[in-house]
């Protein structure tokens, strides 16, 4: 395999898995769930120590709300205590929270516990990303929303608009760009996660459940990253003759 100089900066997981592992032990769905919080503490805890800037969870997307109103609300309570509970925690380790999707459908008492965590963490070096009610079309058609408007005020002309002006509208604008996608629960697709900014991330996919998706498989799952030599386009002689950083 090629060893290449790639900076692993932003990691987004996936985090498939939790029902089917609660389901092998007999245990109801929303347990699996549970243990998942206990796998994002080791998995952003293994970021720190690879100098990692930015953990992106997958924690609810815009289609769970199909799923049985038992487990929505199971998922909400078990979402709001997680805000309450680990707040105070992460700002000891300097890891800022931040919550992306659409609030509107969270109950006033999630909406606050978001705001409350939000703010109770700002300014962590390390930044710790939930989705939570987020879609990838969504967060598109917000920023192209926002874009449409800006031309309707005549703060933007027709002509103006490219992808970098719709970029600075999508939910992750201001962090670095996605560098690793990871699934977990051995499924190859990536669900309406993160379409816009996965336009050149690297994918990875994993057997393991994600209540057993810890430390040591995100550093393996670095590991296959560092393997790779990103292109962008490009060719491999180019990248090798330094192209990348021309």
């Amino acid at each position: 395999m090629r060893v290449t100089d790639n900076i692993l900066r932003h990691v987004a997981i996936i985090m498939d898995g939790n029902n089917r592992w609660a389901k092998q032990r007999g245990m109801a769905g929303v347990s699996g769930h549970k243990v998942g919080v206990e796998r994002i503490r080791d998995v952003m805890s293994a970021c720190q120590d690879l100098g990692i800037e930015v953990l992106t969870v997958f924690a609810f997307s815009s289609e769970n709300w199909r799923r049985p109103p038992v487990e929505v609300e199971a998922l909400m309570s078990l979402f709001l205590l997680y805000l309450k509970n680990e707040a105070k925690a992460l700002k000891k380790k300097g890891v800022a929270l931040r919550v992306i999707g659409n609030r509107e459908r969270f109950t006033p008492s999630i909406q606050k516990a978001i705001d409350d965590a939000e703010e109770l963490t700002r300014g962590g070096k390390t930044t710790l990303v939930i989705a939570a009610d987020y879609g990838g079309r969504w967060d598109i058609a917000q920023a192209t929303k926002k874009v449409t408007q800006q031309v309707l005020n005549g703060q933007l002309a027709l002509s103006d608009i490219n992808e970098n002006a719709l970029h600075q509208h999508t939910c992750l604008a201001d962090l670095p760009p996605l560098d690793l996608l990871i699934r977990t629960g051995g499924e190859i697709r990536i669900s309406n996660f993160l379409l816009w900014q996965c336009a050149y991330a690297e994918l990875f996919f994993s057997d393991k459940l994600w209540p057993d998706f810890d430390g040591e498989e995100l550093k393996k799952a670095a590991m296959s990253f560092n393997d790779r030599q990103r292109r962008f386009g490009m060719t491999g002689d180019q990248i090798d003759a330094g192209a990348l950083n021309a």
